[in-house]
């Protein structure tokens, strides 16, 4: 089976941003997901690996901020569905999960 490809823009829903909580939660579910997952700001040329706390940190990433997430690998839209919701309904008291 060949690798998959998805790619997304989502907005930071959480009135406090992608801070150390949701961004754990974040890279706790992209480490579920078999393939590569990155994360940059829109329009920014700087990814990190959505699999890493420190890295999605380093994105300061505050509400209303545009990220975008690309994926390769198997499942890799269901996963992007998955990680784009997260982002989406994250809860400034939790994730939102």
């Amino acid at each position: 089976m060949s690798d998959e490809n998805a790619e997304g823009t989502f907005v930071v829903a959480s009135e406090l941003g992608l801070h150390a909580r949701p961004a754990g939660t974040f890279a706790a579910l992209a480490g579920r997901f078999e393939g590569e997952v990155e994360v940059s700001r829109e329009g920014g040329d700087e990814w990190v690996n959505g699999q890493s706390v420190l890295g999605l940190l380093s994105l300061a990433a505050a509400r209303g901020t545009r990220l975008h997430i690309r994926l390769v690998g198997p499942g890799a839209a269901r996963a992007l569905a998955e990680l784009g919701a997260l982002v989406e309904r994250m809860e400034d008291a939790g994730t939102g999960i």
